[in-house]
């Protein structure tokens, strides 16, 4: 079983920036693909950014030069490092992990940790 930890999240004025991070315990994720996704209220959550084993990546267009996503696979944690935010970034950010297993996939979310950015 694997638990995910965010941790990293606050209030920031726009313009500034954070770095969040997800701990994982319980398994080694190196061969893990994992993201980042967020959820503001009423709306479905979106993803963010993911990054693959080999630490490729892929960012939704709205965070395009101004998050970073990136993984320690030695410590068992990714890492969004996020500047120039803006007040339409304010939402819950979640990790999330997705192990292959023999058959089909298994999915995995952390609790989330709030981000607010004030205008």
């Amino acid at each position: 079983q694997v638990q995910l930890v965010e941790s990293g999240g606050g209030l920031v004025q726009a313009g500034g920036s954070l770095r969040l991070s997800c701990a994982a315990s319980g398994s080694s994720l190196s061969r893990d693909v994992m993201g980042w996704y967020r959820q503001t209220p009423g709306k479905e959550r979106e993803r963010v950014a993911t990054i693959t084993s080999g630490s490729v990546t892929n960012y939704a267009d709205f965070v395009k030069g101004r998050f970073t996503i990136s993984r320690d696979n030695g410590k068992n944690t990714m890492y969004l490092q996020m500047n120039s935010l803006k007040p339409e970034d304010t939402a819950v950010y979640y990790c999330k992990l997705d192990r292959k297993l023999d058959r089909g996939w298994a999915f995995y979310w952390g609790q989330g940790t709030q981000v607010t950015v004030s205008s």
